[in-house]
Order: C-alpha cells, then structure tokens, then sequence
C-alpha cells in the first residue's frame, strides 16, 4: 500500500468509520461502510478556491452508505496559492496510489469544479495510458473555463449561488495566466474517445448547464456510454450541499444505481 498510517478514527456516524489518511503528500478522509465494496474518489467543489474535506465529509460518509464504497475525499491545493496545475497534480497523486494499493481504478465523483477536475483526470489517464476510472460522476460540473456558455446569461436570474462575475473571478486566480482552453482545464475541449461510463447531473436553473448538456453530447460523440439526469428547481450542486432536501436523497438513489455495478470488489 502507498497510503501512509491513518490518525485515530473519529467517532463514526452510523454505519461509517471516518478517518485521516496521506496519500502521498495529500491529505484526505476516508469513509468506510462495513464490508466496502470498492473505492469512490470524491473531489469537491468551491470554485479551485474554496472549500475542503472536512466540509465535504457529510457528504462523503452519506455516499459511502448510499453506495457501500469507501470514499476518499481529497483535500487537493487551492488557488490563489496554490494555482494550475497543482489541483491535478494532487489528483493524479492520490489516484495513482488508490490504483497501485487494490489494482482497481476507482470511480471518481465531484461536484462543480471537483467535477472538472475528476474530467479532467480521466483526460490526463487517458492521455498517459493509465488506467481511466471505472465510472466518472459529475455534478453541476465546471466543465470549460472559458465561462462562455449561454447558460451564464439565461440562468443567471435563478442560479442563487454562482455567478458569471464569480467564475471569470475563480478562473483567473486558479489559471493565473495559463490557456483556459487546456483540456486539463477545461476538459469539455478534450479528447473523451477514452472515457469511462459517465453520469451527469445538473439544475436546470444554475448557469453551468450548458456545460453538463454539452458534456454530455460530446461524450455520445465519442461513444461513451453517457447518462445525464436535468432537474429544475434545485440550486447548484445540490446533492452534495443540500443535504436534506428531498432532491438530494433522490440524486443520492441516482448516483448509487449508476456507482454499484462499477464498483469492483478489492483485494483485502
């Protein structure tokens, strides 16, 4: 195994053992159900400039008993001091290591811009040879950085939590100059004819719509096997911040029945 000693577990939630972990040099938590089948890779969101594990660790114990995986969320760096491409280098670190410790490619799961960087994960496995995940979830994705989708301009009214100005803004402090149409940035622009069985979901009332239902179509072009689940009336990246509501827990039974045939039984 590459992971380092784990801290003392915390007290667990019902049915979840949640504990540190170091995947090289990122840190993480870990979410284990009992008899865990398989490895879920969460990365979350916050714009590559916001957010962590400890803020994702509801979420992540409440998938790792939706789904009966054990979820690793990472706690990849964060701009502005950390920007491109150190949030996909801490990626690809802990996934390698997630792959040399079972031999079985996660499925990789993440929500806005976690959601771009588990695409644009799969974009640099392919790219490599590296074995890609065994199935990608993504969740109200930011998908392309260029932030020129007109779902900007048509949600921008009933999206109460992102905003064009604020993602010109994130986008800057995290590429600091860099192309915003580097597919390890903005894996909308890739090559997808490698990808894994992937599953989208997205509001129909956010401003990153268009980057789903473009994602999505490109993915049918290239021939990966693509589902994508549109739901009005939720704000973004809802089953992962909202816990509670009723759209959540559907979300949840949507992403458990796409994650658990593609969840493949590890070595002990």
């Amino acid at each position: 195994m590459h992971e380092s000693m784990g801290s003392p577990p915390r007290p667990a939630l019902p049915g979840v053992d949640i504990r540190d972990m170091r995947y090289g040099d990122v840190p993480g938590v870990v979410c284990t159900p009992s008899q865990p089948r398989g490895t879920v890779l969460y990365f979350h969101g916050g714009g590559y400039r916001m957010g962590s594990m400890a803020l994702s660790t509801a979420f992540a114990a409440r998938l790792a008993i939706a789904t009966g995986a054990r979820v690793v969320a990472a706690d990849y760096r964060l701009a502005p001091e950390h920007p491109f491409p150190a949030a996909p280098h801490d990626a690809a670190q802990v996934y390698e290591r997630l792959l040399a410790g079972s031999g079985v490619p996660p499925v990789v799961l993440g929500d806005s811009a976690g959601g771009g960087l588990g695409a644009a994960l799969a974009v640099a496995c392919a790219r490599s040879g590296v074995p890609v995940p065994s199935g990608l979830v993504l969740l109200s994705a930011w998908l392309d950085l260029r932030c020129t989708a007109g779902s900007y301009r048509s949600r921008a009214a009933t999206d109460q939590l992102f905003s064009h100005e604020a993602a010109r803004q994130a986008a800057d402090q995290y590429l600091q100059g860099h192309p915003a149409d580097d597919p390890l940035a903005s894996p909308l622009l890739g090559d997808l004819s490698g990808f894994p069985p992937t599953l989208l979901c997205a509001s129909t009332d956010e401003i990153l719509l268009d980057d789903s239902v473009a994602f999505a179509s490109a993915l049918a072009r290239a021939g990966v096997p693509t589902s994508a689940s549109y739901v009005p009336g939720v704000p973004h990246a809802w089953p992962s911040v909202f816990l509670d509501l009723p759209a959540s827990a559907r979300a949840l039974d949507v992403i458990t029945r796409f994650a658990r045939p593609l969840l493949a039984k590890e070595p002990s």
